[in-house]
């Protein structure tokens, strides 16, 4: 039987969804240009330089997660490239038109969209959602962490600033005040769709909802250094990715398989661009600090080296200067803790002797944590890339990039940019891409007749009855 508490949160939803229907009720009959413009203002709301600079101070104050600089430069690079990908796409009206079969395709909204977002990314996340969920002429309404709420609730704000500059109702775009547990589970409940990033808690709510959801895989991304790789080059990319942020991306590389015969070298490379190596008392005091009571540490979640430094006792003036901590690892799983996702500046490395075999003990580790998300290569061999794209169970691998600012887009590949990325059924999700705006339509389909296509038996089954018989 519903609690008091049960009906006041459903009294607090409800009347966010219904004002997100009204405003919905208004976009839905916006053209293209129109929906563009609302698009851009709020893309504006937090890629203005004094804005993504006041979010990401917010954001690091409230949160304890992550550093300013970084959290800008995010705050500006996904919002730019995610308007790159919406400006000019077709979302509203005829998208697509096949006479040969006879089919146009027309976009609808799917409604009012519940985006639930993580206290990784308090800005960049809910504005990367809205941003997709307004090109579908949808209304959003977005629930933040605790922690982010500051955030969030400063963001939505300057969203509104500039939905007014363009005309456009301010309850496209709302927020749970206050959220708790209860509240995102009621939203779920009474949204049209659910969009979550963040805990496989939250993902496993929202597919239980009852409602449409899209939910993300956990991160424990691999990467490759190949026999042949460009070593340097490899290992200032690891470097940049793997401490961006403080490593608050999912897709930061968290450990990295070497190949023997560069081994040494990918080592020394990566000392020089700021690695620390620890000695295996090191490591194990380390352990001892990350994982407790056999959970990660959230006191050591996307800190700078010098907190995990200090509070691992790390004293000598190498690890206190570090940029990165280098831990070797041999085994994967529970009783190997350092072969799971870490959110931390910390490196595991592996040493292989044949791409075959790192591929078997990178699809365990990705089985223990980090199903289906992503891996990298670095390499100069089309076909070793090729073979880690055909044995591994993941949705994206990548070549000779930096992990964490190519998996959710780059300028210079050609996935959309996104901070929600699908990792398929091997993660329990309903999508295995990047995240886009053609997730947030409804479509359409006018169908004409068009000359018939019978086949004949033989057609289908020549190659059947030759190998099997009638």
């Amino acid at each position: 039987m519903p609690t008091v508490q049960d009906r006041q949160d459903a009294g607090i939803v409800e009347q966010l969804v219904a004002n997100a229907r009204a405003a919905q009720a208004v976009i839905a009959g916006y053209d293209q240009d129109r929906v563009d413009d609302v698009v851009a203002a709020v893309a504006w709301a937090i890629y203005r330089s004094d804005r993504a600079r006041e979010l990401a101070e917010i954001s690091v104050r409230d949160t304890g997660l992550g550093n300013v600089t970084d959290k800008i430069v995010k705050n500006q690079r996904k919002t730019l490239g995610t308007l790159r990908d919406l400006i000019g796409a077709k979302s509203v009206g005829i998208i697509c038109h096949d006479p040969e079969n006879g089919i146009t395709e027309y976009a609808k909204p799917v409604g009012v969209v519940a985006a639930v977002c993580p206290s990784t990314n308090p800005a960049a996340t809910p504005a990367n959602k809205t941003m997709m969920a307004l090109k579908g002429r949808n209304a959003v309404i977005l629930s933040p962490s605790p922690k982010g709420e500051s955030t969030c609730r400063l963001l939505v704000r300057y969203m509104h600033a500039e939905l007014e500059k363009v005309g456009a109702p301010k309850d496209l775009v709302q927020y749970v005040a206050s959220p708790t547990k209860e509240l995102t589970n009621e939203l779920m409940r009474q949204a049209d769709l659910v969009v979550v990033t963040g805990s496989q808690r939250n993902v496993r709510q929202a597919y239980r909802s009852g409602t449409p959801a899209i939910g993300v895989g956990a991160g424990n991304a691999p990467v490759i250094v190949d026999a042949d790789a460009d070593v340097p080059d490899a290992a200032e990319k690891i470097r940049r990715s793997k401490t961006f942020d403080n490593a608050t991306s999912c897709s930061s590389e968290n450990s990295v398989h070497i190949h023997t015969d560069v081994y040494d070298a990918t080592l020394r490379a990566l000392r020089e661009q700021g690695g620390y190596l620890l000695t295996e008392s090191e490591k194990r005091r380390l352990q001892t600090v990350m994982w407790p009571a056999g959970k990660l540490n959230t006191a050591i979640t996307a800190q700078s080296p010098e907190k995990i430094a200090a509070v691992a006792g790390l004293d000598s003036p190498e690890a206190r200067d570090a940029s990165f901590f280098l831990v070797e690892e041999e085994g994967v799983g529970p009783d190997h803790p350092f072969s799971g996702e870490k959110l931390s500046v910390v490196l595991t490395v592996y040493r292989f002797d044949t791409l075959p075999h790192a591929l078997d003990r990178i699809q365990r580790m990705l089985d223990y944590q980090g199903a289906g998300h992503s891996c990298g290569i670095h390499t100069r061999t089309e076909a070793h890339a090729r073979l880690v794209a055909e044995r591994l169970r993941v949705a994206r691998v990548l070549v000779n990039q930096a992990h964490c600012f190519g998996t959710g887009g780059g300028f210079d590949n050609g996935l959309g940019f996104t901070l929600t990325m699908g990792a398929g059924t091997w993660a329990g999700n309903s999508i295995s891409e990047n995240l886009s705006y053609r997730h947030f339509l409804n479509i359409t389909r006018l169908a004409r007749t068009i000359p018939p296509r019978i086949p004949r038996e033989d057609d289908l089954w020549r190659r059947y009855f030759e190998k099997y018989g009638r």
